[in-house]
């Protein structure tokens, strides 16, 4: 039970509202978790104010069940956060990362398992570094990449830095400085 024994007043979850009612439904009825959660549901809307004069937007992804993509501009800096999605050359969702100082883009399998990508909904170190190039992005984390990889890279990095010099492997617990 991740809230056992834990301090926390309140978490927003933000989405759809189709998903939204689709986790009460499913997956927070008493049924299944039992303990209420101190949650607040809220509709994600289409631009959301952040501090320091920022503003957050959403933008859908290619993906079985579907997901969404963020970004984040600030006047000073933008970045980007690319969840579950088959990246390729002309995604609808490269003309909504142009040009940002970071991108955060889920990477879940090496070049030899592509195929698996595409079955899967998700993206392999070659597209994701050529989505990169092709948005003029500033720099690239890779994230989301395989868990049963128990290896320290599971996704070639230096294959995404042939296309894309300044790629890296995220990991758990980074702090990005941008």
């Amino acid at each position: 039970d991740v809230l056992f024994q834990k301090s926390m007043d309140r978490v927003t979850v933000h989405g759809e509202p189709h998903k939204l009612a689709a986790l009460q439904r499913h997956l927070f009825t008493e049924d299944i978790f039992p303990a209420p959660a101190p949650f607040l549901w809220k509709s994600l809307a289409n631009e959301v104010p952040l501090g320091e004069g920022g503003r957050l937007t959403h933008f859908p992804l290619e993906h079985p069940g579907g997901a969404v993509g963020f970004r984040l501009d600030w006047p000073s800096r933008s970045m980007a956060y690319v969840t579950d999605t088959t990246a390729r050359s002309g995604a609808a969702y490269v003309e909504k990362i142009r040009g940002v100082d970071l991108l955060i883009h889920e990477c879940n399998f090496p070049d030899e398992a592509a195929e698996w990508a595409i079955k899967t909904g998700h993206s392999w170190t070659t597209n994701v570094a050529k989505v990169a190039v092709e948005a003029n992005v500033g720099r690239l984390i890779l994230v989301h990449v395989n868990p049963l990889d128990n290896i320290p890279d599971p996704i070639g990095i230096d294959v995404a830095r042939a296309i894309f010099p300044r790629a890296e492997l995220g990991f758990d617990g980074q702090v990005i400085e941008f």
